[in-house]
């Protein structure tokens, strides 16, 4: 599967944002995925997952618990991260990730996902 993201840029403490993930190559039904960042001099970090086949089935770091939420299309083989409530350490390079084989306890660990798209700068400024 091939991933693209798209919808990162520069805005305000406080303002929204959706990211998009489109996929090719596969449908995203049968793939848990997901979204990571990463910011200067720091590792790349969790930041959200949806399971397979299942909208409902989703998993958010703490720090962004009520602020961010993720969801898919399988009409629109895409996975959307709507980002509220940003705050400057929201900072980073947003890369959506796909796996057939993570389990649930595993979403957290970026390495169990062999497919990456090539990530979206989101800036918010204090």
């Amino acid at each position: 599967v091939q991933l693209q993201a798209s919808g990162g840029g520069l805005v305000q403490t406080g303002d929204s944002l959706r990211l998009s993930c489109v996929a090719s190559g596969s449908t995203v039904g049968g793939y848990v995925m997901a979204w990571f960042r990463q910011a200067p001099g720091k590792e790349r970090e969790f930041v959200a997952a949806i399971n397979r086949w299942s909208s409902s089935s989703t998993n958010l770091a703490d720090s962004v618990k009520g602020r961010f939420t993720i969801s898919k299309s399988n009409a629109k083989n895409t996975v959307y991260l709507q980002m509220n409530s940003l705050k400057p350490e929201d900072t980073a390079v947003y890369y959506c990730a796909a796996s057939s084989t993570v389990i649930y306890s595993e979403h957290r660990n970026a390495p169990r996902y062999p497919y990456w798209g090539q990530g979206t700068q989101v800036t918010v400024s204090s």
